[in-house]
């Protein structure tokens, strides 16, 4: 089922999410609801805040080609264990922040550790754009949006655009 998802700004973007103590069968609805909310956006990733929901979940998949096959990837407790001294700048946006980019600089790699949706513990390394997602994904699970990196004045005029959409789509 497709969740709404929250638009900047909203207290709960700003919150950091508990850990996900125990896995049930409600968290794996959830990130099922996740993956469909955000390939139908379409997006990259999401995280369980997005959608008003303050567990530390979230999903990626960052096949974009069409040729590649798609990869969900499902993170209860999601935590950055090593990063590279190298670092990266990619173009980021984020569906809480509808058509609005910045360049952010982060490590270029990062090696990730989290539960899967059966439970068992999992570590991998990303590079390249999964690893601009998985960091710019678990940010939103300590209450930091990808604006937070920018100047305060960038920062504030797209709040202000944000803003303003709100107020367009609740007359809507």
């Amino acid at each position: 089922m497709k969740r709404p998802i929250l638009i900047h700004p909203d207290p709960r973007l700003k919150k950091v999410c508990a850990p996900v103590p125990d896995l049930s069968d409600d968290l794996r609805v959830l990130a099922d609801d996740m993956l469909e909310t955000m390939y139908d956006a379409p997006g990259i990733g999401l995280a369980a805040p997005q959608v008003g929901v303050l567990d530390r979940l979230i999903v990626l998949d960052c096949g974009k080609d069409d040729a590649e096959a798609p990869r969900p990837l499902v993170m209860f407790n999601p935590e950055v264990i090593a990063s590279s001294d190298d670092v990266s700048v990619y173009e980021e946006g984020c569906l809480s922040i509808p058509e609005q980019y910045a360049e952010v600089t982060r490590p270029a790699e990062v090696t990730v550790r989290w539960i899967d949706r059966n439970g068992h513990e999992q570590q991998e390394d990303f590079g390249g754009l999964w690893a601009t997602c998985v960091q710019h994904e678990i940010d939103h699970l300590n209450g930091k949006l990808f604006i937070d990196y920018l100047k305060p004045l960038k920062r504030q005029m797209i709040t202000r655009k944000m803003q303003k959409l709100k107020r367009e789509k609740a007359r809507a």
